[in-house]
């Protein structure tokens, strides 16, 4: 039985949902980076690669303080909270 709910499909939405609302510009570079980041490893990435990347998905996100728009707050918000999930998985996970 598998986990149809899949973590690092939904940071990727997220990030992704962030492309359109008019956000602070500092904000906005990580974002972006970070939604590079999180469409790497959507598109298929070994485990260790998956782990490693959301680890720097949560390092970008650390860094953006706002973005001066509510939605693309909440958007960032949901992301920082799954990377931390994914970067945090156990091994044998």
């Amino acid at each position: 039985m598998t986990d149809e709910f899949d973590p690092v499909a939904a940071l990727h939405e997220h990030l992704a949902a962030t492309e359109e609302r008019p956000v602070e510009r500092e904000a906005g570079w990580r974002i972006g980076e970070a939604q590079a980041l999180a469409a790497e490893i959507a598109a298929g990435a070994d485990e260790e690669t998956v782990v490693r990347r959301a680890g720097e998905i949560r390092t970008l996100l650390a860094e953006v303080d706002g973005t001066d728009d509510a939605e693309a707050d909440d958007h960032v918000a949901a992301a920082r909270e799954l990377a931390d999930r994914i970067a945090n998985r156990p091994d044998d996970e």
